[in-house]
């Protein structure tokens, strides 16, 4: 990837999300609504970037974005029975965020360097029961909707997947998001789930 700042729209979320993971969106904002259609057009995508209050989360002021995210493509698109336009995004590379200005249409635009893409990585033995919990995660109704084309045999595919779905902290997911070993994040993910496990196994006094 180049060192060369480029700038690209940024949508920011309380919700995070991985490379090879996939989020649903309802958008109705005008500025963002013109941010899918001109993303659609032009076949690029835009940057979803954690933000942990401010302007976007608490509608007003400007959002605490965080200093890393990643790049989304629109893989689907729908009108909701609501009314509102549903997107799916997929993950792509992530990027750092050196500065972000906000356009007279509202819309934050950010400087961002792109990190190299995770690497295809085999999944070792011992991981294989984080795979288990994945395919599981997979049968819910909701988790189909999404079309998910996981690489099970790829390590960093099975974690990212996992970190999107499991009901986790998004500041844990957040940390874990900018982690460049894929080993690291196995570890504390069968940490997190033996503990959750011994908990609900923990019999009431």
């Amino acid at each position: 990837m180049s060192d060369t700042p480029e700038d690209i729209p940024l949508f920011p979320l309380s919700s995070v999300l991985f490379p090879h993971a996939r989020m649903p969106l309802q958008i109705f904002e005008q500025r963002y609504l013109d941010m899918i259609k001109s993303c659609a057009r032009s076949g690029t995508g835009f940057g979803v970037i954690w933000t942990s209050g401010g302007g976007e989360v608490a509608g007003r002021g400007e959002p605490q974005l965080g200093e890393y995210g990643t790049y989304a493509r629109i893989v689907d698109y729908d009108q909701l029975p609501n009314g509102l336009l549903g997107v799916t995004i997929e993950g792509g590379e992530r990027f750092d965020l050196h500065g972000a200005e906000r356009l007279a249409s509202q819309l934050i635009m950010g400087s961002v360097t792109f990190r190299e893409a995770l690497p295809p990585t085999p999944v070792q033995p011992e991981w294989e029961g984080l795979v288990a919990v994945l395919q599981s995660l997979e049968t819910h109704p909701h988790v189909e909707q999404l079309q998910l084309q996981i690489d099970h045999g790829n390590a960093w595919a099975v974690a990212c997947n996992l970190l999107q779905l499991l009901p986790i902290d998004e500041r844990l997911k957040y940390r874990w998001l900018g982690y460049d070993s894929v080993e690291d994040v196995m570890l504390e993910l069968d940490t997190l789930l033996n503990e959750i496990s011994g908990e609900d196994d923990t019999p009431e006094a």
